[in-house]
């Protein structure tokens, strides 16, 4: 790993600064809180990056493959549900092998026969039928499912693992979408490839809203387990409290800070993990290459290399780090929510932080990740305690002032968008360049 430069550590003080104030202004428990996500978004900074700093790739689609880190959590950490198995679990898995061999065998006529209006109709055929029998297999278990206690459970469950195996597995989903993707889309432009990745993200909410059977759609999966203790549980413990005895905290207060702590312990494990791997990366022969195709794609084909092959490679492994972020982030929330995937937070957020921070440049992604979910939280309240230090003087019911605290609310959308200009008109390479 390289050394990090001594500005880089100035600003990464400044950035420690701001949380530090955090906790002692307002709370430990809203610092370390800011803290645990400013982690898990510093990862998802570093799949993007991967993707456009080191091979120039625009993907919008990054919701979805943080969606998938999510589905993965419940699939792998939550029970299965054995009436539900009963009623349809194996003819629901046998509807999705035959769909899969559907589209296998559609590619194989594709590839196999003669051009002509031969390999059309028998592609076309296989589809059809395949569609069909999927359908005649898939409808009815997936009723009988989604019918089987639906306020409570109504899908299938999970295997009942330890949480921690969904993130692997959460970037194994979204490498598995991205390799489809990618293999449809990467041979467009760029803006080209941003409407196919921000169509297919939309895809993956809409299949994750819809289909119960998965992870109980809208209705949302809860109660997710923990890869840390539970605070109740600590405050049962005799050698907690006589601990938060000793320091003179509240157990309970204590017990949510220690919690915290953990969760904030693995995530570090997993971030700094992560930027070995990805600086290793960088200044290896493949990084120097990858960095090659960004600059000059025609220079780089005319020595040879697979400009195609590579763009998939590095789109995969990017979207691979964003889906162990959504798994990550999903064991955090300890639930999955669909409708609270939303293109502004996951996606605009993450690619302002790789701005910021400074695309191409590992560290600068993590600088980027940290400050700007730091400012996306705190501009908030910051910005309610400004407007009412400058209506001070002005009557309870002065309509103006009113307007002002009622519009508080917009201040992070209105203060990230000034930001991000400010940043690109005065220093577009971002606070921690590429080298």
């Amino acid at each position: 790993m390289t050394r990090i430069a001594p500005r880089n550590l100035i600003l990464f003080g400044l950035v420690a600064v701001l949380y530090i104030a955090t906790g002692v202004m307002q709370s430990w428990n809203t610092t370390l809180t800011i803290l645990n996500m400013g982690l898990i978004s510093a990862v998802m900074a570093l799949g993007v990056n991967m993707q456009w700093g080191y091979a120039g790739l625009f993907n919008v689609g990054i919701l979805g493959f943080t969606a998938l880190g999510g589905v993965a959590a419940v699939i792998v950490s939550m029970p299965p549900v054995p009436e539900a198995w009963a009623a349809g679990g194996p003819r629901i898995l046998l509807a999705l092998l035959i769909g899969a061999a559907t589209i296998f065998a559609a590619s194989q006529a594709w590839k196999r026969l003669p051009a002509g209006v031969l390999r059309v109709a028998a592609m076309l055929a296989v589809l059809i039928g395949g569609f069909i029998l999927y359908r005649a297999i898939f409808d009815p278990a997936r009723d009988a499912v989604e019918s089987v206690n639906p306020a409570l459970t109504g899908y299938l469950g999970g295997l009942g693992l330890p949480i921690v195996l969904a993130w692997p597995v959460g970037g194994l989903f979204a490498a598995g979408a991205a390799w489809i993707v990618g293999k449809t889309a990467l041979g467009l432009r760029s803006d080209y490839l941003a409407i196919a990745t921000l169509g297919i993200a939309e895809i993956i909410l809409a299949v994750l809203k819809n289909e119960d059977w998965m992870a109980r759609g809208v209705k949302n999966v809860t109660g997710l387990p923990r890869p840390v203790p539970y605070e109740i549980d600590l405050q049962n413990a005799d050698w907690f409290l006589s601990l938060s005895d000793r320091l003179g905290v509240s157990a309970v207060t204590f017990s949510s800070i220690t919690v915290k702590l953990s969760y904030a312990a693995l995530f570090t494990v997993v971030l700094l993990l992560l930027i070995w791997m990805t600086q290793m990366a960088l200044n290896s022969p493949w990084g120097r290459m990858m960095r090659a195709i960004r600059d000059n794609e025609v220079s780089s084909e005319a020595m040879g290399k697979d400009v195609t092959r590579r763009h998939l490679q590095i789109f995969i492994l990017g979207s691979a780090v964003c889906g162990l972020a959504g798994a990550m982030m999903t064991t955090l929330d300890g639930q999955l929510v669909p409708g609270t995937y939303n293109p502004l937070r996951f996606t605009f957020l993450i690619w302002v932080m790789v701005i910021v921070g400074g695309s191409g440049n590992n560290w600068g992604s993590v600088l980027g990740g940290f400050l700007i979910w730091w400012l996306w939280i705190m501009v908030e309240p910051i910005g309610l305690w400004l407007i009412q230090t400058l209506t001070a003087g002005m009557a309870e019911d002065n309509a103006l002032r009113v307007h002002l605290i009622d519009s508080a609310a917009h201040m992070r959308l209105l203060t990230m968008g000034v930001f991000l200009l400010v940043m690109l008109r005065f220093n577009p390479r971002g606070l921690i360049p590429e080298r």
